[in-house]
């Protein structure tokens, strides 16, 4: 039977308002303290556009999401990113990537998979139906 692959991209922030679950679902999403974001962070050690998700697609009909400091073409935020402890302009997310933005502000990426299993409409199946008396128990054939 073929299967077929779903995902569900998920960014868990962490800021000064609290924790917060966002479904990645779109080709962009802007990252800020700017209230236009896609995803608002709450601090004052976040850029007004610190960074943006870009979603990328895989040769498997999959996506995938890569986050860049600041906007793609423009300049990087004054923090910068840390990823998985280490200062980068860009990096292609995987499952449990953690992000700093600057003091007490992180999210972390899930990348939540399940495979479906694609299956035959019900009316491709040889379907035969036994009654009672075809199945050789001698009650159902006693006539009591």
């Amino acid at each position: 039977m073929p299967t077929a692959a779903y995902q569900s991209h998920i960014f868990i922030i962490q800021d000064d308002k609290g924790r917060a679950e966002i479904t990645l679902d779109r080709d962009l999403h802007s990252i800020g303290r700017d209230p236009d974001c896609d995803i608002r962070l709450v601090s004052q050690f976040v850029s007004r556009r610190h960074a943006t998700l870009v979603q990328l697609s895989n040769d498997d009909g999959t996506y995938c999401y890569r986050i860049v400091d600041g906007v793609p073409a423009g300049r990087s935020s004054s923090n910068g990113l840390l990823i998985n402890g280490s200062r980068l302009r860009a990096h292609t997310l995987e499952h449990e990537d953690e992000i700093v933005f600057g003091p007490k502000v992180t999210a972390t990426y899930l990348l939540l998979s399940r495979e479906e299993i694609i299956t035959a409409a019900p009316d491709e199946y040889d379907i035969t139906l036994i009654g009672p008396n075809m199945m050789g128990y001698p009650e159902a054939n006693d006539d009591r």
